[in-house]
């Protein structure tokens, strides 16, 4: 039954950031591969490193699905991305809730592969992270990761509460949703809010009058 609920996470992960890789390609203005690029990109990109990290065979190498779903998603972008209202809130929203699904899925990848707590938490943040680095260098824009509202902590915190609730003892399919929720509510609140991290203030040193 979890395989089942892993493997869901795993596809909605994947529809919904190759969705925000088209949708910066129509914003860029591409054309039809240019779509294509990008979604799968965006959608395969964490998972890809993750399981290059972990020694893993490459998810989507013996699962071709996961690649004809990310062009597929992509095409229909393509000709559907005039209907939001405003297809950057679109994207950022999407892309909210996919971090949250690749960072709990990320985590229970590196779990079942053998993982300890420390590891399944940094691939979780790999996993929803680096498809969302790849869309933004391919598509000239700023990457997700360098802007103030909070991001790789929100991943970080539903990777962790993922591994952390394991370790405490509870159910797979509890310890997934909650990890995935608290990810998402994070984010969304940095969203609606501007939370970020203090940041660096330059200051005189020592040695300076």
């Amino acid at each position: 039954m979890f395989e089942t609920v892993t493997t869901l996470l795993d596809w909605l992960g994947v529809v919904v950031f190759a969705i925000t890789g088209a949708l910066v390609a129509s914003r860029k203005e591409m054309d039809i591969v240019g779509f294509a690029l990008l979604g799968t990109a965006t959608g395969i990109g964490g998972g890809t490193l993750r399981d290059v990290l972990l020694d893993q065979p490459v998810f989507w190498l013996h699962e071709p699905g996961y690649l004809i779903a990310c062009v597929l998603v992509s095409c229909v972008v393509f000709f559907t991305a005039h209907i939001p209202h405003s297809r950057y809130q679109a994207l950022l929203w999407l892309d909210a809730v996919g971090m949250a699904l690749f960072a709990v899925s990320g985590a229970e990848r590196a779990a079942l592969a053998g993982a300890n707590g420390i590891v399944a938490v940094a691939m979780g943040v790999v996993t929803a992270t680096f498809g969302g680095i790849l869309r933004d260098l391919l598509g000239g824009e700023s990457p997700v990761i360098l802007r103030r509202e909070i991001y790789v902590t929100a991943a970080l915190i539903g990777a962790a509460t993922f591994v952390v609730l394991m370790a405490l003892g509870a159910s797979r399919e509890l310890s997934t949703g909650t990890g995935f929720v608290i990810a998402l509510l994070v984010r969304a609140a940095a969203l609606q809010r501007g939370w970020s991290l203090p940041r660096y203030r330059p200051r005189p040193g020592q040695g300076d009058n």
